[in-house]
């Protein structure tokens, strides 16, 4: 793999990013409502332009595991030096990203560490790159091991030790909706709930604690349970649900990292530029 294809495969997670932003209604996230900053508190415009600055590190993150070629502890350590010079990187162009760093520079290592690798065999090997710690990792607990440690919750770390179960899931509700003819946004909109149903988001636990995170897992339930973004009443139930979450200014955006991370495993293989 050269550099060229290193940066391909940025470009490519930084798409992917891209349209996460876009799909709408995203109960509680950021999207193409968010003109004017809505209850997310976000401008859409500002995460759209903020994920450009992304493309270095992601590309840096690919290079590097190219060049060890084997999921080291050397390769965790450079890898984690690069993610947090991306998030100041992205905190100076508007910020944002910061769940999408983790997995999305994760998964762009193991594409550019094993070119061939797609959907589980991807999740295999970037999960054999997070088994590792990060040695040169700051000692000060960040909220989200903190929050993580507090309630027992998985978190990102925890996601990414066990394969990326939630990326797994949304890949295979994206194509179970694909072969049923399902539209491409609401295909897109089931695999976010169904991510949305099960995930221990410690963003969620932080703001809303264990009552909150229960209430929005029953809330994409219930939206799943009446038939999805296709079905009338499953629009309805959706509907109810984003206001919900307006009202209380809940966010479950470690959902939102996990469902870029399926459209960019999604997009591969990269054989000419960036896929639509």
């Amino acid at each position: 793999m050269s550099s060229r294809e290193d940066e391909t495969l940025a470009r490519a997670a930084v798409a992917a990013l891209t349209r996460q932003l876009e799909l709408t209604p995203k109960p509680g996230l950021p999207d193409p409502r968010d003109l004017g900053a809505r209850v997310t508190r976000q401008d859409h415009r500002a995460l759209r332009w903020s994920a450009k600055a992304l493309m270095p590190g992601l590309a840096a993150m690919a290079a590097c595991a190219r060049r060890n070629g084997a999921p080291t502890p050397e390769l965790r350590a450079e890898l984690g030096a690069i993610g947090r010079c991306t998030e100041h990187s992205v905190q100076l162009a508007g910020g944002g990203h910061r769940g999408a760093t983790w997995v999305l520079g994760l998964l762009v290592a193991a594409a550019a560490m094993e070119p061939g690798a797609r959907g589980l065999e991807l999740a295999a090997t970037a999960k054999k790159i997070a088994a590792h710690p990060d040695r040169r990792a700051p000692r000060r607990p960040s909220r989200g091991s903190s929050v993580s440690a507090k309630y027992g919750a998985a978190g990102a770390r925890g996601e990414a030790r066990a394969g990326f179960p939630h990326v797994r899931r949304a890949l295979d509700v994206l194509s179970k909706a694909r072969t049923a003819g399902t539209p491409e946004p609401d295909a897109r909109l089931d695999a976010l709930l169904t991510v949305m149903s099960t995930l221990q988001d410690t963003e969620l636990l932080y703001t809303a604690g264990p009552h909150g995170l229960r209430h929005v897992q029953a809330g994409a339930r219930g939206v799943i349970e009446a038939g999805g973004a296709t079905s009338e009443a499953g629009r309805a139930a959706l509907t109810a649900f984003d206001t919900d979450l307006q009202g209380r200014g809940w966010s479950p955006r470690g959902s939102g990292s996990l469902l870029a991370g399926a459209l960019f495993v999604d997009a591969l293989p990269l054989t000419s530029g960036v896929p639509a």
